[in-house]
């Protein structure tokens, strides 16, 4: 069963209900007669609006009686980050509450750092990463965890998964990816993060996430996102996706000179 507030969007043949956290009277139907629950943070917003939808959430879970709930949190590296807060007030909610649980701390995305490798007007890799680097995880590899906790959720109640990757990467990793995507030697040269902000704060951005952002990369140029131990290949029951092959994809996807590597890029 799909829940989401727009069940017009899901594929064809899908069952789905309506589950929208910002309406909270449609969350008992959309939770009667579930055993099972994925439970998808959905922290868009500012810490108190993502605690209200959560627990919102939570709380109409234990009124229908659902008897697991299974959590996409945050990584443990994470706590320096700016939206952590939401995330460990809701495992609170959960360890504290009536039914059983399944944390599944996830690290941040290879994807992401793909959105960050971008040169600019000078061809240069700017983001201010320092030296730091990101044990990035493809989402591919975080849904299959997902699928395979909650269809063997019975094997996993009480417990908490570190879903981290097993590759670090840094600013110059993105620079290769882009000299190889470009043709072009990119530098990679990091502006301070006061640079960033002011880019950020013009950009477009709402006000809530000009912070998220920048603590996002503070937190990966400082060095305490790069730890690679985890649960993920042993839930997997395979070798994790490459962050890199991720990124590389990614960046060939958008750019003429890489359109015929991007297809010969797997995961």
């Amino acid at each position: 069963m799909v829940g989401t507030r727009s069940p017009e969007g899901v594929p064809a043949g899908l069952a789905t209900r309506r589950i929208d956290f910002d309406d909270p009277e449609s969350l008992a139907d959309g939770f009667a007669d579930v055993d099972t629950l994925l439970l998808i943070s959905a922290g868009y917003g500012e810490d108190d609006t993502v605690i209200a939808r959560h627990g919102a959430a939570i709380e109409a879970v234990e009124k229908a009686g659902v008897r697991h709930v299974v959590y996409t949190s945050l990584t443990a590296a994470g706590d320096h980050l700016p939206y952590a807060l939401p995330h460990r007030w809701t495992e609170r909610r959960l360890m504290g509450g009536t039914t059983c649980w399944t944390i599944l701390r996830n690290g941040l995305y290879a994807e992401l750092l793909a959105g960050f490798a971008v040169t600019d007007p000078d061809g240069k890799l700017t983001v201010p990463l320092a030296g730091g680097r990101l044990a990035a995880v493809a989402r591919e590899d975080l849904a299959d965890v997902a699928a395979r906790v909650v269809t063997e959720a019975s094997s996993h109640v009480g417990r908490i998964y570190e879903l981290v990757g097993e590759q670090a990467i840094g600013g110059c990793d993105l620079a290769e990816v882009l000299t190889d995507a470009t043709g072009t030697t990119v530098s990679y040269e990091p502006v301070t993060l006061a640079r960033t902000r002011e880019t950020l704060s013009v950009s477009g951005a709402a006000a809530f996430q000009v912070p998220m952002m920048v603590g996002t990369l503070s937190a990966i140029a400082s060095g305490v996102m790069d730890a690679t131990e985890g649960d993920l290949a042993s839930l997997l029951g395979k070798a994790p996706r490459s962050a890199l092959t991720v990124i590389a994809a990614a960046v060939n996807s958008r750019t003429p000179a890489g359109d015929k590597r991007a297809q010969g890029l797997g995961h």
